[in-house]
C-alpha cells in the first residue's frame, strides 16, 4: 500500500523552517538536494536561487516523513494561498503509481505528467478537481528505509 505524506512549499526559507521542525521533532535529514545539484537546461540560475532546496525530507515518527521546497519565482512559480501544501503519495511500484496517478487526476489539472525524473524516480504532479495539489512518486531504490 502506497505512503501519504505532506509536501510543503515554501517561499524562499525551506532549510530555516525545516531546521526549527527538527529542533522539535529530532532526528536526522533523511535527504536534502539544492537546485544547483539538480541539471537545468532553460535558464542559468542565480547564485540565491541555485542554493534553495529543491527538496528536503524530515522522517517523524515511523514510516512518516515531512518534505517540502522553496518556490522559486525565477521559474515561474509564485506562492497563492491553495499552494503552500500537496499529499505526497510513495507508491510501491509503477504500475500502481500510474493507477493513482490516473485515478486521482482525472477531472483536475495535470501539472507534470508521471513519468521518470532527473532525480531517478518516477513522478508526477497535478491538481485534482476539487482543488488539491496531489505529487505521485515511484522511487525504485526506497527500500523501505528512511
Amino acid at each position: 500500500m502506497a505512503l501519504i505524506n505532506p509536501y510543503l512549499n515554501f517561499n524562499g526559507n525551506t532549510e530555516e523552517a525545516f531546521t526549527f521542525y527538527k529542533s522539535v521533532f529530532g532526528g536526522e535529514f533523511a535527504m536534502i538536494v539544492r537546485f544547483k545539484d539538480m541539471p537545468h537546461h532553460e535558464s542559468p540560475l542565480s547564485e540565491t536561487d541555485a542554493n534553495k532546496l529543491m527538496h528536503i525530507a524530515l522522517p517523524i515518527g515511523k514510516g512518516n516523513v515531512l518534505m517540502a521546497t522553496d518556490f522559486l519565482e525565477s521559474m515561474g512559480q509564485k506562492m497563492i494561498e491553495g499552494n503552500r501544501y500537496s499529499v505526497s503519495i510513495s507508491a510501491e511500484s509503477k504500475a500502481e503509481a500510474d493507477k493513482l496517478f490516473n485515478g486521482l487526476s482525472a477531472g483536475g489539472k495535470i501539472e507534470m505528467p508521471i513519468a521518470d525524473s532527473p532525480w531517478g524516480s518516477y513522478f508526477g504532479l497535478f491538481k485534482d478537481k476539487f482543488g488539491i495539489q496531489w505529487m505521485v512518486d515511484f522511487d525504485p531504490k526506497y527500500n523501505g528505509q528512511i
